[in-house]
């Protein structure tokens, strides 16, 4: 009887590790994005990737998150939707992380199906503004160093516009975002990897994506299970994806919403830098 106790208590404590371990350790994935467009002055820069975060919290007043942030330097941080989440809407959680890069780095952001499902857009942007953060609503800010010049460019979340298919939506929100004369570098912050064929047609240069939580659940060797947009066994749930002029990165995000659990897929911020071939 006590050997079969013993047995159940470490069940359960592998148990509780395997779940803690991939929903609470910080991951953190870098990538290296070279191009003859990329300007010298902004040869070196550092862009971390924030995406889904759900309300999750990563210590207290997300201060376990923060340190990560701050140890990679970044220049710009980006948010790429779903910063709160629809079912359990606690916006100071998520804005305690915010409170505390805004001093340090330069912060963007685009919103996600949640904050569109939650109906507090402006609530969440105003927020967020106030904090100093630069949100995109299918507009651009172009960057200058050294007299050079960066395009970074942002569309907010297709469900804004459920009646149409999203990749309609967002082709028609990239014509409203970017001025296509300008022939800078172009960087995008979309929450949609779904739509992956439209940033290649438009020949956006480097696209910041999120949304499918890197499949949920991770099978080894194979990929994520399920993503939304995208059903079972999707193409794009994390990493680098390229075609034709075009990369996106897909993070696997942060957080958790209806399904409660990630497996064999940890909690990941994106760090990504650029680099001059010129």
């Amino acid at each position: 009887m006590k050997r079969k106790l013993l047995k159940l208590i470490v069940f359960i404590a592998f148990i509780w590790a395997f779940l803690y371990i991939n929903n609470e350790w910080l991951q953190i994935s870098a990538y290296e994005v070279q191009s003859e467009r990329i300007p010298k002055a902004f040869d070196g820069l550092k862009i971390v990737q924030i995406s889904d975060l759900h309300d999750a919290t990563f210590g207290e007043k997300q201060s376990r998150l923060v340190q990560k942030v701050k140890k990679l330097n970044p220049d710009f941080v980006f948010l790429t939707g779903d910063f709160i989440d629809s079912n359990r809407y606690d916006l100071q959680n998520s804005l305690d992380f915010v409170e505390q890069i805004t001093p340090f780095t330069k912060v963007f952001y685009v919103t996600g199906n949640h904050e569109v499902a939650v109906n507090k857009i402006n609530e969440i942007t105003q927020a967020l503004k106030d904090l100093g953060v630069q949100v995109l609503m299918n507009e651009s800010a172009v960057i200058e160093k050294g007299g050079e010049e960066l395009l970074i460019a942002g569309v907010q979340d297709p469900l804004i516009k459920a009646i149409y298919p999203p990749d309609e939506i967002i082709d028609e929100e990239l014509d409203q975002a970017i001025d296509w004369k300008n022939d800078s570098f172009k960087l995008l912050l979309s929450h949609r990897p779904e739509v992956f064929d439209v940033y290649v047609d438009k020949e956006i240069d480097l696209v910041f994506t999120g949304h499918a939580h890197g499949g949920q659940v991770r099978i080894p060797g194979i990929g994520g299970l399920i993503a939304p947009g995208q059903g079972w066994f999707p193409k794009y749930t994390s990493g680098m994806h390229e075609k034709g002029k075009t990369k996106m990165v897909v993070s696997r995000g942060l957080g958790n919403s209806l399904i409660p659990y990630r497996i064999f897929n940890r909690p990941e911020i994106v760090m990504v830098t650029l680099r001059s071939l010129n």
